[in-house]
């Protein structure tokens, strides 16, 4: 079975914590309309962080800063195996133009179900969950530990 190696941009608005992620429905072939990362084919001789920025330039006219690799995904479609290494990235030049995808969204940790993943992304949500839902917790704490102060300060005074 062929092997297809591509790189995907989990665009975030902050790579330490992130609270929104930037996702695309593809806008032509045979998973039109379907959901994913923006990315793509790593050529010959290219690191996958450098095919990453092309193809976010390309696509997005958009230029990135490409932050750690997440997780390898590693999928079998019915006509190919597909390799794709996913990083976190942020946007540092430009406005995230679609020329490729049909629809774009800024996804929350509890939005990430709303739209319908390709199969091989499915996996990247479990783990971006996780990470994000892990963030949103740790903000709960620290708003419900700001009013918890607030109010014995007012005790005291």
């Amino acid at each position: 079975m062929k092997t297809i190696r591509v790189a995907a941009a989990v665009i975030c608005d902050d790579m330490d914590n992130p609270s929104r992620i930037f996702a695309t429905a593809k806008g032509y072939g045979e998973f039109k309309g379907q959901w994913e990362f923006p990315g793509g084919k790593i050529e010959a001789g290219e690191a996958a962080e450098e095919a990453l920025v092309r193809e976010i330039r390309e696509e997005l006219d958009t230029e990135i800063e490409v932050g750690s690799l997440i997780h390898t995904i590693e999928y079998d479609y019915p006509a190919f195996h597909l390799s794709m290494d996913c990083f976190l990235a942020k946007v540092t030049a430009g406005s995230l133009t679609l020329k490729e995808a049909q629809a774009a969204r800024w996804l929350t940790g509890s939005e990430l179900y709303e739209v319908p993943w390709l199969p091989a992304d499915i996996s990247l949500i479990k783990i971006l969950e996780k990470r994000m839902a892990c963030d949103v917790c740790q903000s709960r704490q620290k708003r419900n530990f700001k009013k918890w102060r607030k109010r014995l300060d007012s005790y005291a005074t």
